[in-house]
C-alpha cells in the first residue's frame, strides 16, 4: 500500500503522524512519491481554532480530489470534535485523537475491501497513555518523544481539553527506553513534547514531576541534547531550574504560554498566573540559563480586551524582551466559554492588534539576534545547504549558517560574526 500523510497543527500532531508512519513502515507500506497516486490518504487534523477546522476541511477536500481512487482516512482533534462533518466530506475512515494502531488497521481494511468505519470515543474516558513509536520524520536530525497527553486547565478560549481528555503520562521507564533507542540511532537532539507537559506525572504512581522525568531522560540520552516543548509558566521554580540545569544537557530555550500581558485579560482567559508571577519566571530562567532564548504565544483581541488592556500587553512583552513570539488574533471557537462572552472584538481590531504586537516581537527578535554577535554557540547542523555552508539551530534556538561540509547531524561550536536578516553567520571554532 502506498500512502500520503498530511498533518495540521502542533508538535504533538507531528509526533503522532511520524508514529503512524513508523507503524505503516513496520507493516511494509511505503509513502507515495510526490505526484504518485496513493492507495490511502491520511489527514491528521487540528481544531485549536475555528480557522484550524476550516483548514482541516479544506485539506480533506483537496486531497480527495487529487487522489480520487484512494481511501480517505481522517484522525486528530478536528475529527474528534466534529466526526459527522468529516464523514460528510466523504472520508472513508474517521477516528479521533486516540488509537492510532486501530486507525492504521482500519486504513488497511479500507484499502483492501472498501470497508468504511467511524470510531470516535469519549476522550474523558481515556485512562492510559497511548504508547507510540518515538523517532523523527525521515531525514531529520532532531527526534521527538511524546511524554504526556491531555489537559485539564480549561482555559476559556481553548477546545483542546474536549478533544484530548484528561492527563496521561508516559511512565519514566518507558521514556528511558525510548530515549536510549533514539540515542543509538544517532539523533543529535531530543524534543520532549506533549499537550501540557508541565502536568507530567500527576497520573503516575509516586507522581514524578517533569523535572524528574527530564533527569531520567538525560541519564539515557548520551550525547543528545534535550529541548522542551511548550511550558506552562507555573512549572518553573528554582528547584525545577536547578534540576534540569544540572543534567548538563538542556537546550537554553524555553517556550512559555503567555497569551496576554494584561492581568484582567488573563483572568478572563482562566489562566493560572498573573503578569508579575510570569515575569518572575523569566528572570529565574535567565539566572539559571544565561543567554537563553525565551519565546511565547500571544492572543490579541480577546473578548472584552480594551485599548488600555492591549497597551498593557505591548508594554509587558517589551519588558520581557522575548527572543521570538507567535502572535495570533483571537479566533472564536464554538463550544468554549470565550465564544459566549460579551464584548467580542471585531476582526479588524483583533488583526490590527496582532500586527502591532508582531512588529514589537520582530524588533525584539532582531535585538536578541544582534546580542549574539561575538558569542560562541553550540549548533546542531541539520543540512549541508550547499557545498560550502551548513545550516542548523543553536541551543537557544537561533538559525545559524557557517562554512563547512559533512556537518549534518553534528554539533559544533560556532563563533557568531554577523546577522543577515534573521539568520546568524559565523565560523566553526
Amino acid at each position: 500500500m502506498k500512502y500520503i500523510i498530511s498533518t495540521l497543527g502542533c508538535k504533538v500532531n507531528q509526533y503522532e503522524s511520524q508514529a503512524m508512519e513508523a507503524l505503516l513502515a513496520e507493516r511494509g507500506h511505503i509513502c507515495a512519491a510526490p505526484g504518485e497516486p496513493a492507495d490511502a490518504v491520511i489527514v491528521n487534523t487540528c481544531a485549536v481554532t475555528a480557522e484550524s477546522g476550516r483548514k482541516s476541511r479544506q485539506l480533506i477536500r483537496r486531497l480527495k480530489e487529487e487522489h480520487p481512487g484512494a481511501a480517505v482516512a481522517v484522525c486528530g482533534c478536528y475529527s474528534q470534535l466534529s466526526p459527522a462533518d468529516v464523514s460528510s466530506l466523504g472520508a472513508d475512515i474517521v477516528f479521533g485523537s486516540a488509537d492510532r494502531k486501530g486507525f492504521i488497521d482500519a486504513v488497511e481494511r479500507a484499502v483492501l475491501s472498501g470497508e468504511r468505519m467511524q470510531e470516535v470515543d469519549d476522550p474523558f474516558h481515556r485512562k492510559q497513555f497511548e504508547d507510540l513509536p518515538s523517532g523523527a520524520v525521515s531525514g531529520r536530525t532532531r527526534a521527538m518523544l511524546k511524554i504526556q497527553d491531555g489537559c485539564v486547565n480549561f482555559c476559556s478560549y481553548c477546545i483542546i481539553p474536549y478533544t484530548r481528555g484528561g492527563l496521561r503520562s508516559l511512565p519514566p521507564e518507558r521514556a528511558a527506553e525510548e530515549t536510549a533507542k533514539l540515542r543509538d540511532h544517532g539523533f543529535g537532539e531530543l524534543v520532549l513534547t506533549g499537550i501540557e507537559i508541565a502536568s507530567y506525572g500527576v497520573d503516575l504512581p509516586g507522581k514524578p514531576a517533569l523535572a524528574d522525568l527530564i533527569c531520567t531522560v538525560a541519564d539515557h540520552a548520551g550525547e543528545m541534547r534535550i529541548r522542551l516543548g511548550s511550558l506552562e509558566p507555573t512549572v518553573i521554580t528554582e528547584q525545577f531550574c536547578r534540576q534540569i540545569r544540572d543534567t548538563g544537557k538542556m537546550c537554553r530555550h524555553f517556550h512559555l504560554s503567555l497569551q496576554s500581558g494584561c492581568d484582567r485579560t488573563l483572568k478572563a482567559m482562566n489562566r493560572k498566573y498573573d503578569t508579575a508571577g510570569f515575569y518572575e519566571k523569566i528572570v529565574m530562567l535567565r539566572e539559571f540559563f544565561p543567554n537563553c532564548g525565551i519565546t511565547a504565544d500571544l492572543i490579541t483581541g480577546f473578548p472584552g480586551e480594551s485599548d488600555s488592556d492591549h497597551l498593557q500587553t505591548i508594554r509587558f512583552i517589551e519588558k520581557c524582551a522575548f527572543s521570538a513570539m507567535h502572535v495570533f488574533p483571537y479566533s472564536r471557537r464554538p463550544g468554549t466559554p470565550a465564544d459566549r462572552m460579551p464584548d467580542q472584538c471585531t476582526n479588524a481590531v483583533r488583526n490590527a492588534r496582532a500586527r502591532e504586537a508582531a512588529r514589537v516581537a520582530a524588533g525584539m527578535k532582531l535585538a536578541f539576534l544582534d546580542s549574539q554577535i561575538g558569542l560562541t554557540l553550540p549548533v546542531l547542523f541539520e543540512s549541508g545547504g550547499d557545498e560550502e555552508t551548513a545550516i542548523g539551530h543553536s541551543d537557544n534556538y537561533l538559525l545559524v549558517r557557517a562554512p563547512g561540509t559533512d556537518l549534518r547531524g553534528k554539533i559544533r561550536q560556532v563563533r557568531i560574526r554577523e546577522r543577515k536578516d534573521e539568520i546568524l553567520y559565523g565560523v566553526i571554532d
